[in-house]
């Protein structure tokens, strides 16, 4: 269903509504929503679905349409929108069906505070889906949270820690993923791939990434293959053969720009300049510089490594100032230890984070 064809359905439904038929409303909307490729008619929808069901009192069917527009926010990169209707559902407290879905709600959260880099958040966040996993016995949200602590630690620069959680996400999948969809086995794989790259085990990231791709081109999963072309295109680059790693980096910002994924854009850039300044290529890596600087501020440090290369002093020394003001402006730092982010390590947080026999 298209933009226009969703765009009538969903007045469609707004005529039903208002003449006091909200059943059929409901019934309309419903079919727009499983139907339309369309995100803004989704969220419109989605909006529509909200309303009605608040006001019938049907606060199961509310509370799953919050954590739709969370997780729908999440994937476009708009942390901050997710973390409010993260909120919203968590104080939706009182039913049975909140208590099954805070797991979720409360993964969610945490992936849109590592987004923000609210590290120490985060780890609270992902420590609670985590609790409510154990406790419901839900072994597949505990694989997704897994993964997302593998993620999570990949930013924190703790890649042995990077790696066991995907690796513990790996084995719940061989115990009790027997019914489920490979999407988890192929969640785990990627995790895994990352990992193993900034470990430089390039062939594991490599065999790793490939049977994640493998199961995303099965099922047309858009979003893991960009992830796995970026991933794809970082290995070539580790292993300094640009020649390779292009274009995989421009088939994968051909992917995350048709699907609105803005920090996955941001990492391609940052990926592709890395990959000019192996050519010792600096005004081309200054241009996708430029670029990335529009999506992500951690390209300030870059820059620093760039002009340092080319013995501009003054440009050097604006860049840094540019990066203190930036870390000072926007908070780029460790939200665990208040380290910055991207120059050095954190042996703090490695040392106070949550420990792998918590899982």
């Amino acid at each position: 269903m298209g933009q226009d064809q969703t765009k009538q359905q969903i007045e469609k439904g707004l005529k039903l509504y208002q003449s006091n038929q909200t059943e059929k409303a409901l019934s309309v909307w419903t079919k727009v929503l499983e139907k339309t490729s369309d995100p803004g008619g989704k969220f419109r929808v989605l909006g529509c679905l909200i309303t009605a069901h608040s006001e019938m009192g049907k606060y199961k069917q509310m509370l799953k349409g919050y954590l739709n527009l969370a997780r729908s926010n999440e994937k476009l990169c708009d942390y901050q929108k997710t973390v409010s209707y993260c909120k919203t559902c968590l104080d939706m407290q009182g039913t049975t069906v909140s208590l099954q879905l805070n797991g979720q709600v409360c993964l969610s959260m945490g992936n849109a505070f590592l987004g923000l880099s609210v590290f120490q958040k985060a780890l609270e966040s992902y420590e609670k889906a985590l609790r409510y996993a154990h406790n419901n016995d839900d072994k597949m949200l505990e694989c997704r949270v897994c993964c997302s602590l593998g993620n999570f630690y990949v930013h924190l620069k703790d890649y042995e820690k990077a790696l066991f959680f995907p690796c513990k996400a790996a084995e719940l999948v061989n115990d009790y993923g027997k019914g489920w969809s490979l999407k988890y086995r192929a969640m785990s794989q990627y995790h895994m791939s990352v990992a193993y790259r900034k470990l430089d085990r390039l062939p594991d990231a490599m065999e790793c990434c490939e049977e994640s791709m493998k199961i995303a081109l099965q099922h047309g999963d858009r979003p893991l293959q960009a992830l796995c072309l970026l991933n794809f295109a970082d290995i070539h680059r580790c292993r300094k053969d640009a020649d390779k790693a292009f274009p995989r980096y421009e088939s994968a910002m051909c992917i995350m720009t048709e699907i609105g994924n803005r920090l996955g854009q941001a990492h391609i850039y940052l990926g592709v300049a890395k990959c000019w300044l192996l050519q010792k290529e600096f005004d081309k890596a200054q241009e996708s510089l430029h670029r990335a600087e529009e999506l992500a501020e951690e390209c300030a440090v870059l820059s620093e490594g760039m002009f340092r290369s080319r013995d501009q002093g003054k440009q050097l020394q604006q860049q840094v100032v540019k990066l203190l003001q930036c870390v000072e402006e926007l908070e780029l730092y460790c939200g665990i230890c208040l380290q910055t982010n991207g120059t050095r390590g954190c042996p703090k947080c490695r040392q106070s984070s949550m420990k792998p026999g918590f899982v």
